[in-house]
């Protein structure tokens, strides 16, 4: 893995985290507790803060970045950011799904127990409706989700990377 400083910036990590061996976690990074960074994964916050918080995990291939002085990215709590999935200077709340290969891009908020479709792309300065579904290019609302959905599965999900960074600890 690569932790890495940049002008004077680090990472900081909270307790019982993984960094795959090709994890790359650069700058002004703040990460909480239960937190994983798969393989091929990139957090670069080199040229604005980047702040994600407990269970949150990044699948392989993902990149989470900023805007230059303008944009931060912010990730809530038990956030999953689907395999090859872009995060990009936006701000994801609270028991969110970003599915695979789908872009958030800058400016953006995706709100609590939201669902953004695998392939979505969320163009800039998009609000995202929590209890919704949002799918296509460019993202728009398909259907709402029953609380049910939205947070037992988006929960479940977060959880099942919890264990499965276990399996890696130790070896």
């Amino acid at each position: 893995m690569i932790v890495k400083g940049v002008n004077g910036k680090h990472p900081s990590f909270g307790k019982d985290i993984f960094l795959a061996e090709n994890a790359t976690v650069v700058g002004d990074v703040e990460m909480g507790d239960y937190c994983s960074v798969w393989f091929n994964a990139v957090v670069r916050g080199d040229v604005h803060y980047i702040k994600i918080g407990n269970k949150v995990n990044i699948q392989d291939g993902a990149v989470i970045h900023c805007t230059y002085k303008k944009y931060p990215t912010t990730i809530g709590n038990n956030v999953s950011i689907g395999h090859n999935a872009i995060v990009h200077g936006c701000t994801i709340q609270d028991n969110v799904l970003i599915g695979m290969g789908s872009i958030v891009m800058d400016n953006c908020v995706v709100e609590s127990n939201a669902i953004i479709a695998a392939g979505a792309v969320v163009t800039q300065n998009t609000r995202v409706e929590s209890g919704a579904i949002y799918a296509g290019v460019p993202a728009k609302k398909v259907k709402d989700i029953s609380e049910d959905l939205s947070k037992n599965e988006v929960e479940r999900i977060a959880n099942s990377y919890v264990t499965y960074a276990s399996w890696f600890k130790g070896d």
